[in-house]
């Protein structure tokens, strides 16, 4: 069976735009009107699911596509931290900022490490396959750094070498094998 995702990163939040580890805030005015603007480029979904999160609801609304929420696909949980600017960690926890960035067993917040993080899409992702057809997941960056790595079969420490710019669309199919990475125009 077929499958084609479509993975779509929220647009910026308060929280993304000063460094904070996110809450569970709402988009930025202007995001919303930038997100209706890539509404068009989209291609007809059999299936839309997002976070349980605002922003990725907001998003989802703002492409003018009807969702359900799904807990898979939710932003890693950055337990004590959440709300808190990275730079302040520097200052006030650096080892243990050095210890989640470099173990990805380590959660030093209380949170979720980056390995549990990354089970979840791994899991989403084999019961998409099943389904077939043409899904859109609106979601996180860490989440979708995750899926990539689980697609490439790549170590978890390469997790900081991918970059998800907000609105990124990241597209992958399944062959009824194995999933596999698409780019294109």
């Amino acid at each position: 069976m077929h499958t084609r995702l479509t993975w779509i990163c929220h647009d910026l939040t308060s929280a993304g735009r000063s460094g904070r580890f996110p809450l569970d805030e709402p988009l930025e005015e202007n995001a919303v009107a930038k997100t209706r603007a890539i509404a068009g480029q989209l291609q007809r979904a059999d299936r839309v699911l997002t976070s349980p999160a605002l922003r990725t609801r907001q998003t989802a609304e703002a492409l003018s596509l009807s969702s359900l929420p799904d807990s898979l696909l939710a932003d890693c949980d950055y337990g004590r931290w959440r709300g808190v600017a990275i730079a302040d960690l520097q200052t006030q926890e650096p080892d243990n900022l050095l210890a989640w960035m470099s173990d990805p067993e380590s959660a030093p917040h209380g949170g979720e490490s980056i390995r549990k993080l990354a089970e979840r899409p791994a899991e989403w992702m084999e019961m998409q396959a099943t389904l077939g057809g043409h899904v859109v997941a609106v979601s996180h960056a860490a989440l979708i750094r995750t899926a990539i790595l689980n697609v490439l079969r790549a170590p978890l420490s390469s997790f900081w070498l991918v970059d998800i710019e907000p609105l990124s669309v990241i597209r992958m199919t399944h062959n009824g094998s194995r999933w596999a990475l698409r780019f294109g125009g």
